[in-house]
């Protein structure tokens, strides 16, 4: 089986779903899942999203889909970057 890539999308509008971004994904091979965070404190969607698809799948899916429109908005989708944690806060040590 092939490795899994993340993919970020972003320029999303609020009102997207998950069922939105499994159907235009998958026109480009499998989805093994769809995320999309929201802000904390209202609960809104923050306007990105990460879609994990198998590598081959995933590189077809970025060529294809970054700049088209969804909902009225031009898509940015790329590979997602490692996020690493900064640590710090107020029990940082």
């Amino acid at each position: 089986m092939n490795a899994a890539a993340s993919i970020h999308v972003s320029n999303l509008p609020i009102t997207v779903t998950e069922e939105d971004l499994r159907a235009l994904f998958s026109q480009h091979g499998d989805v093994q899942s769809v995320t999309l965070p929201t802000d904390l404190a209202t609960g809104q969607r923050r306007g990105f999203g990460f879609i994990n698809m198998p590598e081959p799948y995933a590189a077809a899916a970025i060529a294809a889909l970054n700049g088209q429109t969804l909902q009225g908005r031009s898509l940015r989708v790329s590979p997602a970057q490692a996020h690493q944690r900064q640590g710090g806060g107020p029990f940082r040590r």
